[in-house]
């Protein structure tokens, strides 16, 4: 603490990154809550430049690309209380160690639910109802009754069954809005209750292949985790109905790619796809020579400013919470961190 008792902060993303999140009253209301040192270089940090810097800050402020916390950082690291992450998932950065030195951690993943949902609602519409196809082949001078025609009788998302797969924060946001539209969904996720799937209005389906072969519609949600490394592989694609449409706005991580793609070239499925084993995605890859039938996107469902906007303003929450000696709302402890993406 500094010596009017309030905590010395480190921010450590760098400078271009720290103003995309944080707004101007975000970092005006950070800079009130104590002594604020920033990283200054637009080079990521490395873990042994924060084993040298961190002795003398109670909080670190991290984001993406953040330096590990090894155990040299965190030997040097004895004022240390908090690691306010304003970002997702924190695993790739520290573990229990962290925990078990008494350090409360908090992250802002449910900052990017709102905007990853809104993009998985987006690419099941044009799924279903392929309005940019239409758009592209009026462009090109193709005739206007073909096109008409191919435009006639699709299939609304009212009434549709929806499986998601996964019940977490981006999950629950993408149940929310299929269900404000008027969709049937159905959810797969072996940690969610059924009292917390019919609190979501959502059908809790027993195993992942009856959702897989129930639903016109599966959206993937789960979380990227030893576990559910190619949960969907060849044999589960192949159990999706004829004509479904699969959406991937997690991670890669989760289907066999070469499966997948095997599938999407047949057309039997289609196909949206925000995330690649491989990014940014080499010209030659093979996604991008798919057809109309699927819908590529450069890792970019929670890209938006408002969900960058939230990211910075749950960081400086949670960091109030700790110096106003409050709970945080979003911390992480170890039975958290065992599931994290």
């Amino acid at each position: 603490m500094t010596a009017n008792g309030k905590p010395s902060i480190l921010v450590i993303p760098r400078p271009s990154l720290y103003r995309q999140l944080f707004s101007p009253q975000s970092d005006a209301l950070l800079r009130s809550l104590g002594r604020v040192e920033f990283h200054d270089s637009e080079n990521d940090l490395t873990s042994d430049e924060l084993a040298r810097r961190v002795a003398e800050f109670d909080v670190v402020v991290t984001g993406w690309r953040a330096p590990r916390f090894t155990d040299r950082v965190l030997e040097n690291a004895g004022k240390l209380r908090l690691i306010a992450h304003s970002a997702g998932s924190v695993k790739f950065m520290l573990d229990d160690a962290c925990l078990e030195r008494g350090i409360e951690v908090t992250c802002v993943a449910i900052a990017m639910a709102p905007s990853v949902a809104e993009t998985t609602l987006m690419f099941i519409m044009m799924g279903l109802r392929p309005l940019h196809r239409f758009d592209r082949a009026l462009k090109d001078g193709e005739d206007w009754r073909t096109i008409k025609t191919a435009g006639t009788g699709l299939p609304e998302i009212a009434a549709q069954r929806i499986g998601v797969i996964g019940a977490g924060n981006t999950g629950r946001a993408v149940i929310k809005l299929l269900r404000a539209v008027g969709a049937n969904v159905c959810v797969y996720d072996p940690y969610l209750s059924d009292a917390s799937a019919g609190e979501l209005g959502a059908e809790k389906i027993a195993s992942l292949d009856e959702l897989l072969a129930s639903c016109r519609v599966v959206t993937l949600q789960a979380p990227a985790t030893p576990e559910t490394r190619n949960m969907i592989g060849k044999r589960e694609l192949a159990m999706l109905q004829d004509g479904a449409l699969f959406v991937n706005t997690a991670r890669s991580w989760l289907v066999d790619s070469d499966a997948l793609l095997a599938e999407l070239k047949s057309g039997r499925i289609s196909g949206a796809i925000d995330v690649f084993d491989e990014e940014p995605l080499p010209p030659e890859s093979p996604f991008r020579k798919l057809g109309d039938n699927v819908i590529i996107t450069p890792h970019i469902a929670s890209a938006t400013r408002q969900c960058h906007l939230r990211q910075g303003e749950i960081t400086v929450e949670e960091v109030r919470r700790f110096v106003s000696g409050k709970p945080l709302k979003y911390g992480i402890n170890r039975e958290m961190l065992a599931t994290m993406a």
